[in-house]
């Protein structure tokens, strides 16, 4: 019996259509809100990955533009990928440095992807070849860095206003499920970092009510000394405070860019390393297709390929 691959749990890739920007006004949103939207070429019944960009030093990996390596994989194996460009993006810096809720939109990062849910309709006909090819009951979201920060907030966490002290919950029911990539933990005494006072809403969050399914994925060697002197465990917190049921993806050697996810040879992944993205891709994709498609085997598939035998690409556990 030959050794399973974790390709054999998805089938070949498709070719990928990618449109953008499709632009959609909101009321009261400084700037119009505009997504990527990437797909494979044929099939229906398509489940949606939400994808919220992080807050890196690039300008335009923090926007639509950003995380190709994520969002092309997961649309050549059966997923409308859409991206949307937050307020914190740095291509829009200029216009909305003064606007309600700067610096962080913690709100608005998360009420974006509301609005998408919202709309799909309409972004599903705008995209050209793509209309009646949505699954609009399969929908699932995935955040890196900051955008775990986002997804947790929409898979349930808790959130005390640092402006008024009440405690706010964004949670949105539509999304089944999620995968939190290299999120921020816990605040306390631990967010004792340089940034921690630029950022305090950070630590603002509360895991305990964040009760839909995700997969944390987390790099032992992600060390984020300007927010906490915990060390990499920091990131692992939304697994370990929150309730089940939830996965942890611990990545062998990885930094906070997971070896390179926000987009291709950017030259701020400190880790760079396209298998490991690879690898990453493969684990999310396999993650989320058994999250929306309960008893499926790709998940388990996928990870006796990537996280077993001589070679893992990291450690798994689940609660």
């Amino acid at each position: 019996m030959s050794t399973p691959t974790a390709t054999d749990a998805f089938g070949a890739s498709e070719p990928v259509l990618s449109f953008s920007p499709v632009i959609l006004p909101v009321p009261g949103r400084p700037v119009d809100l505009q997504v990527r939207v990437s797909a494979p070429a044929t099939g229906t019944s398509l489940p949606v990955i939400l994808l919220s960009h992080g807050h890196g030093p690039s300008n335009n990996l923090s926007s639509l533009n950003g995380y190709a390596p994520l969002a092309n994989f997961w649309a050549a194996h059966g997923f409308v990928v859409v991206q949307p460009t937050h307020l914190t993006s740095r291509t829009l810096t200029h216009l909305v440095a003064d606007a309600p809720g700067a610096p962080d939109f913690w709100r608005s990062r998360a009420e974006d992807m509301a609005h998408i849910l919202d709309r799909l309709d309409v972004i599903e006909n705008a995209v050209p070849q793509l209309a009646g090819r949505i699954d609009h009951t399969k929908v699932a979201l995935a955040g890196h860095s900051l955008g775990g920060f986002t997804a947790a907030l929409l898979l349930g966490a808790g959130l005390t206003d640092p402006d008024t002290g009440n405690v706010v919950h964004l949670v949105e029911p539509r999304i089944k499920a999620g995968v939190l990539l290299a999120a921020p933990g816990r605040g306390g005494d631990v967010l004792n970092g340089p940034m921690a006072e630029l950022w305090p809403i950070i630590g603002a969050v509360d895991f305990s009510t964040m009760t839909a399914p995700a997969l944390v994925v987390a790099g032992d060697k992600d060390d984020s000394r300007h927010f906490t002197d915990m060390g990499p465990d920091w990131h692992t917190d939304p697994y370990t405070l929150a309730p089940s049921p939830k996965t942890l993806l611990t990545l062998f050697d990885a930094e906070h860019g997971l070896g390179g996810i926000a987009g291709y040879d950017a030259a701020e992944t400190t880790d760079e390393n396209p298998e490991r993205v690879a690898a990453l891709a493969q684990l999310t994709a396999a993650y989320l297709h058994t999250q929306l498609h309960p008893g499926a085997p790709t998940w388990q598939t996928t990870c006796e390929a990537l996280t077993t035998g001589p070679d893992p690409v990291g450690h798994v556990e689940s609660k």
